[in-house]
């Protein structure tokens, strides 16, 4: 028989606060562990089961819990299994954050902490997840139901199974759940999630190289327009603001109040300045270096011009009076063709070239290929001549005769 080893929490707060896994998903942390008062002040308890579904729960039989702990709960019908996340102040804390209206929100029992029985069952349904979330894919086919299987849980006694599923408009499932309840021999449950639920469920590596926004932290979705795209001069290009769940990445969002803030203190794009050249468009700004970018045609990039921010602001003020500017680029500017303030870069470090170990062989492969040339050619040019006496011997006997002759 399999021993499954139980996590009991730990002793020490501040670890149990602090420790965590990086591939569990919406991973909390107790800042709250070192005061151990905190933990008596509720006697609710946040309980994680399979991806980002968390409940809450009453803690009513007095239970030592931490974080980490697995404890069998209530269920409708039957028990389920979860490991505890948090405990004390900060589950009254998460509520409020999460906009929980405990009025209406239906809290179950926490029965104990689970036996290696109740492990033995969980893994046992656990393993069947995969294999029936196909099989039920392939029932919504057979049905010519326009949805998507997308997950599977089954509750840890497997009195029943959540089946999640995405669909772009609405579905009758009544004839899916009378099919799959007789195909599994389980009370179904069917919750309907979206696409960025999905990719959080599943969870994955963002291009950034880390993992998923609405796999760890991300839980409010909004709203993401390729206007917050605009304002941070983000090619619009779908492939690259997609993300996993083919929407737009939740994470452009992130820098837009930032952006906007900065943009405010920028001239307005839309001015055109007047040179004795002709005038200039704008094309683009980097708002972080403080340089905006100019060209001589509003509809094609000609005559690229890179101008500081403050020396535009200096242009605008001058063409407000009527006049011109000779050029784009004042004389004291201490800058090169493009506009852009020149680096006085030193190798100060003393670091050699990353290519000082890479052998230029090209000298000695055209060496050796004219010295080793002519032998070659001779070389065969000998075998020729050998193989065409031994295929004419009679001419060459004749040949010597006569000369002998």
């Amino acid at each position: 028989m399999q021993q499954y080893i139980l996590n009991q929490g730990t002793s020490n707060p501040g670890v149990a606060g602090f420790r965590g896994n990086t591939c569990q998903k919406l991973p909390v942390v107790n800042w709250l562990a070192d005061l151990p008062e905190t933990q008596q002040e509720s006697n609710l308890v946040e309980v994680q089961f399979k991806n980002t579904r968390k409940c809450y729960y009453l803690n009513s039989n007095s239970l030592l819990l931490e974080k980490g702990d697995w404890v069998a709960v209530e269920a409708s019908p039957g028990h389920d299994v979860g490991v505890v996340t948090l405990t004390g102040r900060l589950v009254l804390l998460q509520i409020k954050k999460n906009r929980i209206n405990m009025d209406r929100y239906e809290v179950r029992r926490i029965y104990r902490k689970v036996r290696q029985s109740d492990m033995e069952k969980y893994h046992e349904f656990k393993a069947k997840e995969y294999d029936t979330m196909i099989r039920a894919r392939q029932i919504t086919q057979d049905l010519k139901l326009d949805m998507k299987i997308g997950d599977v849980e089954y509750q840890a006694d497997g009195n029943k199974a959540i089946f999640y599923y995405i669909a772009d408009g609405r579905v009758d499932f009544r004839q899916l759940i009378k099919v799959l309840a007789d195909a599994f021999k389980t009370r179904i449950e069917m919750k309907q999630i979206g696409a960025r639920q999905e990719a959080g469920r599943i969870g994955g590596i963002g291009p950034c190289g880390r993992e998923l926004c609405c796999a760890t932290w991300h839980t409010n979705f909004v709203t993401v327009s390729t206007s917050a795209a605009r304002i941070q001069d983000i090619s619009t290009n779908p492939l690259k603001l997609a993300g996993q769940c083919a929407k737009i990445k939740c994470c452009i969002n992130y820098e837009v109040p930032v952006y906007k803030d900065a943009l405010r203190e920028l001239p307005p794009s839309n001015t055109v300045l007047s040179t004795l050249e002709g005038d200039f468009y704008h094309i683009k700004t980097d708002v972080f270096k403080g340089i905006m970018t100019y060209a001589s045609s509003p509809n094609s990039n000609a005559n690229i011009t890179s101008v500081p921010v403050e020396r535009v602001r200096e242009i605008i003020a001058i063409n407000n009076q009527g006049q011109k500017v000779p050029s784009l680029l004042s004389k004291d500017d201490s800058v090169n063709g493009n506009g852009v303030k020149e680096i006085d870069y030193q190798n100060v470090i003393g670091q050699d070239s990353l290519t000082r170990f890479d052998k230029d062989n090209s000298k000695r492969k055209s060496s050796s290929g004219k010295r080793r040339g002519k032998p070659l050619r001779d070389r065969s040019n000998n075998r020729q001549k050998e193989k065409s006496q031994n295929e004419n011997p009679r001419k060459t006997d004749t040949n010597k005769q006569s000369g002998q002759q």
